[in-house]
C-alpha cells in the first residue's frame, strides 16, 4: 500500500492535486493520501493534516500579519512526515511552502516530485539550487521549462498543461446571451481584470475608460473569478465612472470563446484566452513601488505567458505606463475587425495550443495522467523494502 504525500496551497494546485489524486487512484487502489489541500482534495480522500485555506493568503503585509500561524502549520505538517515518511511526495506549486518542505523530504529520504514548476526562469533563479538539492523530478505544464532545468541538471518532463485538456463550454451564444440578459446583435468584448482584489482595482478602472472609448456599440462583459466575492466586484464595477456599461458575468472560458475580442490581466487567464482562441491584449498594472522592484528582478523579453511560450510577441502587451484607456481602445479595434492583425493572432494562437500537448503523447492522454503515471514510475523505482503501510 503506496503512502503518497501531496503539498497544495492555491486554489489552481489545489484542483490539480484533485485529479492527481482520482488519477493515482485509478491506477493504485489501495494508496493512501494525506497533506497539504482544500475541499476538493478532502473530497478526493486525502487526509488533509493542513488546510489550504489556512496559509493561503497573498502579500507581503498578509504573510507578516499571519506569520504566526502560518508557521505553525507548517510545523504540524514536518511534524507529521517525520512521524509518517510517505513513499513519495508530490508538491503542487506553492513555492514558499513547498521548496522548504522538499528540503524536509529529502532528508526522510523520499522522493520529491514537483508538478506545476515555480516561475524560477523568471526570477528567483538563485532557487535553483533548491531544486537540484531537494526535487527528484520536475513535472511542467510549459515546454520551454524542461530545457531550462535540464540545463541545470534537473530532471524534468513536459507533461502539457491541465487547461489544455479541458472541453470547450457547453453553453451556446444565444444561451449565454439568454442567460445574462446580452444583446446577441453585438459584438461581445470580454475584460479579465484580473483574480485578486488588489489586481481588478489596479486593471479595472483602464478596462471601463478604454470600453468607453470603444462605445457603446458593444457588449462588455466580466467575468467574476471564482477567488472573488461577486457582489464585491459589481460594486466596484459600478465605482467606476465610465459611460461604458459592463456586464458582470460568470463563466470566463465561456466569455473568451464567444467575444469577439478581450482585455486579459496577465496570468493563468491569458492561457485561458490562448487555449480557446480568442484574440487579446495581455495587459497589466502593479502599483509604482512593485513595479520598481519587479524590474530589477524579473529580466524577460516578454510578460505575457503565450508570447513567452512562443518565443515572440504573438499578443500585444500594455503593462504599467503603457496601459492607457487610449492604447488599449486603438490595440482593441485591430482586433475585433477581420483583418491581417486578427487572423494572424488566431493563426499564432492555434499553433500554441498545438504546442502545450508533448509530442510524444499518447492518444487520449491529459497533463494529469502523464503526471500520474510519472509518479507511478517513481515509485516502481523505490527498493521494496521502502515500500508498504508505516
Amino acid at each position: 500500500m503506496a503512502s503518497i504525500f501531496l503539498s497544495a496551497g492555491e486554489a489552481s494546485g489545489e484542483h490539480y492535486g484533485a485529479a492527481l489524486i482520482a488519477a493515482l487512484r485509478n491506477r493504485l487502489p489501495d494508496a493512501r493520501f494525506s497533506g497539504l489541500g482544500g475541499a476538493g482534495m478532502r473530497a478526493a480522500g486525502c487526509d488533509c493534516i493542513v488546510r489550504a485555506e489556512d496559509v493561503a493568503v497573498m502579500g507581503i503585509t498578509e504573510v507578516i500579519h499571519h506569520m504566526p500561524r502560518i508557521y505553525g502549520r507548517y510545523r504540524r505538517l514536518t511534524a507529521h512526515l517525520r512521524r509518517n515518511p510517505p513513499d513519495i511526495a508530490i508538491l503542487i506549486d506553492f513555492p514558499d511552502v513547498n521548496l522548504r518542505l522538499a528540503k524536509t523530504l529529502r532528508r526522510l529520504n523520499v522522493p520529491v516530485v514537483y508538478f506545476v514548476s515555480p516561475q524560477l526562469w523568471a526570477w528567483k533563479k538563485r532557487r535553483i539550487r533548491w531544486v537540484q538539492q531537494r526535487v527528484t523530478k520536475m513535472l511542467v505544464i510549459f515546454p520551454f521549462e524542461a530545457p531550462f532545468y535540464r540545463e541545470h541538471g534537473v530532471a524534468a518532463e513536459f507533461v502539457g498543461h491541465p487547461l489544455a485538456d479541458l472541453p470547450a463550454p457547453q453553453a451556446s451564444r444565444e444561451e449565454f446571451a439568454q442567460k445574462w440578459h446580452l444583446d446577441a446583435d453585438k459584438l461581445w468584448i470580454g475584460l479579465l481584470p484580473g483574480s485578486r482584489v488588489r489586481e481588478l482595482r489596479l486593471n479595472l478602472a483602464v478596462m471601463a475608460q478604454a470600453a468607453a472609448l470603444l462605445g457603446d456599440g458593444y457588449e462588455y462583459l466580466l467575468p467574476v473569478a471564482p477567488t472573488l466575492d461577486e457582489a464585491w466586484v459589481r460594486a466596484e464595477v459600478a465605482r467606476t465612472t465610465t459611460k461604458a456599461r459592463i456586464r458582470v458575468v460568470q463563466d470566463a472560458r465561456a466569455v473568451l470563446l464567444h467575444a469577439q475580442a478581450s482585455i486579459v490581466a496577465s496570468g493563468t487567464a491569458t492561457v485561458q484566452a490562448a487555449l480557446i482562441g480568442n484574440p487579446f491584449l495581455a495587459v497589466y498594472r502593479l502599483s509604482t513601488l512593485s513595479y520598481a522592484v519587479a524590474s530589477r528582478l524579473v529580466k524577460l523579453p516578454h510578460v505575457a505567458m503565450p508570447n513567452l511560450i512562443a518565443g515572440r510577441r504573438i499578443v500585444p502587451e500594455l503593462i504599467q505606463d503603457e496601459f492607457t484607456a487610449v492604447h488599449t481602445a486603438n490595440a482593441l479595434r485591430l482586433l475585433l475587425q477581420d483583418g491581417p492583425a486578427r487572423q494572424t493572432m488566431m493563426q499564432d494562437l492555434q499553433t500554441l495550443r498545438e504546442a502545450l500537448h508533448p509530442e510524444e503523447s499518447l492518444p487520449g492522454a491529459t497533463a494529469i495522467d502523464r503526471a500520474a503515471d510519472a509518479v507511478v514510475s517513481l515509485l516502481a523505482e523505490r527498493p521494496p523494502t521502502q515500500m508498504g503501510p508505516r
